[in-house]
């Protein structure tokens, strides 16, 4: 990897307004707060109904096909045996009876990553567009153009569109202009002719109740800290990915910035289940192990997981044909072709990815060196070695026009913002930051930076209510105005973590640790935690009641659950 090499970190803290919802089913805390079902979980993504519908007699030239359904649905998506040669617009009736404007999709990138299928996936996987989401609807016309099938005559005029069969007959907005042989690749739909067997998959994924509240953030951010995260569990993926042991990569030597398609029109509730229907598509549909970004942030700020196997980790996506190694695929949920994203999504863009690269000692400004994979979705061979920008969009690396001509102009405002949450600041600038508070009173006592906690890995911050908490190299201290300063760590802080941290249903820790030779064991305000050394188990004790707990999943317990914000104003930017 090439890289520009940083100055020795300063410490500069930024107080950053971020706009994030949490869903009530996003803690596990009891009946303080309502949940999806009775049972506390969010929408399963299992629950996604995909409905495909054959677009029958499709002609070379532009033909419309008008699907309808009785069950509304929000995306739709193109499969077949081969999409090469092929592209698609798609519009939705409202409410009203109108159609809206035309939404272009591309062609996904195929699975790179060894694993297991979904269990209801096909034996081999189609060729599939990327799915558009276009609010809810019961109809949608799809516009198909088809090259035509001589190479010799692919520079003649296009044809007029083909007869519609269905009931309606649409001509699609002008299409794009193709990109130009400067950008380094040729457009996907220049290639082959697509065989029949063209199926429109309607996507329905289940909708939550929504009992959300939004409160203005409150922590002093600071560099190299990751931005609020909502985990795979609770938007609906499950606790577990379908890839069994995730693939790593190594290092990340660069971020790949993606959009998805569709309507930008959609409401902070509508995002995971817009990521509910994609995880969906990918893995039943398409037959992919999992979803193919490493992480999706939408138009609110609200940053989601997604692949499984832990976001610290260089875990390889499908998300950037040939080129899935050693890079991480960022979604940005919308359109960007004419329209750029809001100053909130890229300021949460930029925050992420430099909290991420910064893993890896990657300038976000430098410059990376890539080798490619080869495949169909990539004009660069296998073997071909590139040097690009350590943050580039997916056009730079394959045949498409994603992120949208309006996203790629805001990649070098991403860089930017990255760089200045790149440089995490070292452990006596932490230090200095939290002195004359009793978090920082607390670890003084316990030894500072030679003592049980080690040393501080993010300044203090606001947790739930009146809590402040700050993180070390081998726990946490918690402190409220009830409790005072409480230490946490080993196993039992995994254990609480994963329980939902101070909003779960244990709340916050009121001791130490107490040691016993057979055990250890922890107070909380409305139980306790007791490790058995023998077994290496834990017993969580609520109300009399004990209960054995399961070992926290391989990628660790929710991703910065506890630093969840609530925001009033979702277009509030900082």
């Amino acid at each position: 990897m090439l890289s520009r090499r940083r100055p020795p970190p300063t410490i500069k803290l930024t107080a950053t307004v971020a706009t994030v919802l949490i869903l009530p089913w996003a803690m596990n805390s009891g009946s303080a707060l309502k949940t999806a079902d009775e049972s506390g979980t969010p929408p399963s993504a299992a629950a996604t109904k995909l409905n495909q519908q054959l677009l029958p007699d499709l002609e070379p030239g532009v033909t419309v096909r008008e699907i309808t359904q009785d069950e509304p649905f929000t995306m739709v998506a193109l499969t077949g045996a081969d999409l090469s040669g092929t592209s698609a617009r798609i519009r939705a009736r409202g409410a009203d009876g109108s159609w809206g404007p035309w939404y272009s999709t591309a062609h996904e990138t195929k699975q790179e990553t060894p694993g297991p299928r979904a269990a209801d996936a096909p034996a081999a996987g189609p060729d599939g567009t990327e799915p558009v989401f276009v609010g809810r609807t019961t109809a949608v016309q799809i516009a198909v153009t088809r090259t035509d099938p001589n190479p010799l005559r692919s520079t003649a005029k296009a044809k007029g569109p083909a007869t519609a069969k269905g009931p309606a007959k649409a001509q699609p907005a002008p299409k794009r202009p193709a990109p130009g042989p400067d950008l380094g690749y040729v457009p996907a739909t220049a290639t082959q002719p697509l065989a029949q067997g063209v199926s429109a998959v309607l996507i329905t994924p289940p909708k939550a109740p929504v009992d959300a509240q939004w409160t203005p953030p409150k922590a002093v951010l600071g560099p190299g800290q990751p931005p609020n995260i909502i985990p795979r569990s609770h938007w609906g993926a499950g606790a577990y990915g379908r890839c069994g042991k995730p693939v790593e990569s190594g290092p990340v030597h660069a971020a790949v910035v993606h959009h998805t398609a569709g309507s930008n029109d959609y409401s902070p509730e509508d995002s995971a289940e817009i990521i509910r229907a994609i995880y969906a598509y990918h893995t039943r549909t398409l037959g992919w192990c999992d979803i193919g970004y490493n992480a999706l942030v939408d138009k609110f700020g609200q940053v989601f997981e997604g692949r499984a196997g832990g976001l610290a980790r260089g875990i390889m996506g499908s998300h950037a044909g040939g080129f899935n190694r050693n890079t991480w695929g960022v979604s940005m949920i919308g359109t960007f072709d004419d329209a750029p994203p809001p100053p909130i999504q890229l300021e949460t863009v930029g925050r992420l990815l430099g909290w991420r690269l910064g893993l890896d000692r990657t300038d976000p400004r430098g410059m990376a060196e890539l080798t490619s994979g080869g495949g169909s979705f990539t004009n660069f061979p296998r073997g071909a070695s590139l040097t690009l920008p350590s943050i580039i969009g997916h056009r730079d690396l394959d045949a498409t026009e994603c992120p949208g001509d309006q996203g790629y102009v805001a990649l070098n405002e991403i860089r930017e913002i990255a760089a200045r949450f790149n440089d995490p600041p070292g452990p006596e600038d932490l230090a200095r930051v939290m002195e004359g508070g009793a978090i920082h009173t607390r670890w003084l006592e316990l030894g500072g930076m030679e003592g049980m906690l080690g040393a501080p890995t993010s300044p203090e911050a606001i947790g739930e209510g009146s809590t402040k908490y700050a993180t070390f190299e081998h726990g946490a201290i918690y402190w409220s105005p009830e409790t005072g300063a409480q230490p946490i760590t080993g196993a039992i802080y995994e254990a609480w973590a994963s329980l939902g941290y101070e909003r779960g249903v244990l709340g916050l820790p009121t001791s130490a640790e107490l040691a016993e030779p057979e055990w250890v064991g922890q107070n909380f305000q409305h139980g306790t935690l007791n490790y058995n050394r023998a077994t290496a188990t834990i017993i969580r004790v609520v109300d009399g009641n004990a209960e054995e707990l399961p070992p926290p999943p391989p990628e660790g317990p929710p991703v910065q659950l506890e630093r969840f914000s609530r925001v009033i104003d979702p277009f509030a930017i900082g």
